[in-house]
């Protein structure tokens, strides 16, 4: 495999191989490939009537909200994909990343030798990269939340809250990425060509730290856990967790309506404890089976091996970038390309090796999708063995409706970019016949109304 790689290496690494033309032209093709489906899909989203399956279950109103809001955000897709396309090639026309190379360095000048070295210097250049790039996406996130998302009723968040939220992960990013930045970079400086396992091994030991300490110290920054409230859906909540032998340790409702009125559950921790987390906004809007209906689908990953067995393809596809980054990090002629003559910086050479990339994650990405589509039909077949096929359904149906999600999807579009199946699908799996309507969406715009009124009182 080293002999391989080592080959690879001195095929690239020729004088004047035009790396900026490959990566521009990658960078094109992908943008092309993800447009072309987009617009398929934009045409899905055009249709006038539901699918057969829903077509008792949903109304016409709901429906063509429903393909609005799809469309909606289609529009916004193709604007922000144009745009994020125009910077990455300006990035490279103007030769960006040299220059602010060079300008970052300058901002050590004055800093204590100790804190001059490439190192430093790698990660004063990536929290200033992290923050232009925050910059240019602002308008675009600005617009998501406080437009596209308001005007269906799905933003709860005010403008003080969103950037509070955008404070705090700057604080977050500027707290955390320099112990990692200096981990990795010493690494590859320290143990040469012997790099890859020893940075794979760092990547594995960082995400169960992160594991670890994401719900104790991070969470709370930006939600409020609380415990479930004593009551059916948590009585059959742990008696569904003591069935199945999930190590269960604590029940939370987190308060996802102070962002979104989506809705949402899972689980995290460690193999020996687990912590479930269900958003206030499923319990408002489900009955309590349905609830149980779908955390028995999320214990059915747990139950199937799914978390374990994707963690482990995540530490597989780790180690495939790392061992491809050996064969770019003393490419001459890649930094050469890039401006980078005299200094051959390794988080520049991640960092181009990342776009040069480009054309195995599209296939990385439609190889995980077509997996997490299986592994969710076996979870939603081992909800329906435990008895939960109706409340499952049903819930799917709510959920379907009241996150306004898209019904139906071109075949081709919904490869790439879904990694959940559709619920026409689902319910076909589920087996799945309607018997009278799931949802009573004049009774739940009256619910809401009352329960604004009383907010208002």
């Amino acid at each position: 495999m080293m002999d391989i790689l080592q080959r690879l290496a001195r095929f690239l690494d020729r004088p004047l191989f035009p790396w900026k033309k490959l990566i521009i032209g990658f960078s094109v093709a992908q943008y092309v490939v993800e447009e072309y489906l987009s617009l398929r899909q934009y045409g899905v989203l055009k249709k006038a009537k539901p699918p057969k399956v829903l077509e008792k279950e949903v109304s016409q109103e709901v429906y063509d909200k429903s393909q609005e809001y799809g469309r909606a955000k289609a529009k916004f897709g193709f604007v922000k994909g144009l745009w994020g396309q125009i910077q990455n090639i300006a990035f490279i026309h103007f030769d960006v990343l040299p220059k602010l190379w060079s300008w970052t360095g300058g901002l050590l000048r004055f800093a204590p030798a100790r804190f001059t070295g490439e190192i430093s210097h790698s990660i004063v250049f990536v929290l200033t990269f992290i923050l232009i790039q925050q910059a240019l996406s602002l308008p675009a996130n600005i617009y998501h939340t406080f437009v596209l998302e308001e005007k269906f009723g799905f933003n709860k968040q005010t403008p003080k809250l969103f950037i509070t939220d955008m404070i705090k992960s700057n604080l977050l990013a500027f707290i955390i990425a320099p112990p990692v930045l200096a981990g990795f970079l010493a690494i590859v400086k320290k143990t040469g060509n012997q790099f890859v396992t020893y940075l794979w091994l760092f990547t594995a030991v960082l995400q169960v730290f992160m594991i670890t300490v994401y719900p104790i110290f991070i969470l709370p920054l930006f939600n409020k856990l609380s415990p479930l409230e004593e009551g059916k859906l948590k009585t059959e909540t742990e008696a569904l967790a003591k069935k199945l032998n999930f190590p269960l340790h604590e029940l939370f409702v987190i308060d996802g309506s102070k962002r979104s009125a989506h809705s949402n559950a899972y689980f995290f921790g460690l193999p020996w404890k687990k912590h479930i987390v269900i958003y206030d906004t499923l319990i408002e809007k489900s009955s309590p089976e349905e609830v149980v209906a779908v955390l028995a689908h999320e214990l059915g990953h747990w139950s199937l091996g799914h978390t374990t067995r994707l963690f482990g393809i995540s530490q597989i596809n780790v180690l495939y970038i790392f061992s491809l980054f050996s064969v770019f990090v003393n490419n001459n002629s890649l930094y050469a390309d890039f401006g980078f003559i005299k200094e051959h910086p390794i988080i520049i050479g991640f960092i181009l090796f990342s776009d040069a990339l480009a054309p195995m994650d599209l296939v990385i990405k439609l190889l995980m999708n077509i997996m997490s589509r299986k592994f969710e039909f076996q979870a939603d077949a081992f909800a329906r063995n435990l008895g939960y096929q109706r409340e499952l359904a049903s819930s799917l149906i709510k959920l379907q409706i009241q996150n306004l999600s898209t019904m139906d999807a071109d075949p081709l579009y919904a490869s790439y970019h879904f990694s959940h199946p559709i619920l026409s699908e689902r319910l076909k799996a589920l087996e799945w016949t309607p018997t009278e309507k799931v949802v009573n969406e004049k009774k739940e715009d009256e619910d809401a109304a009352e329960k604004a009124s009383g907010r208002e009182l």
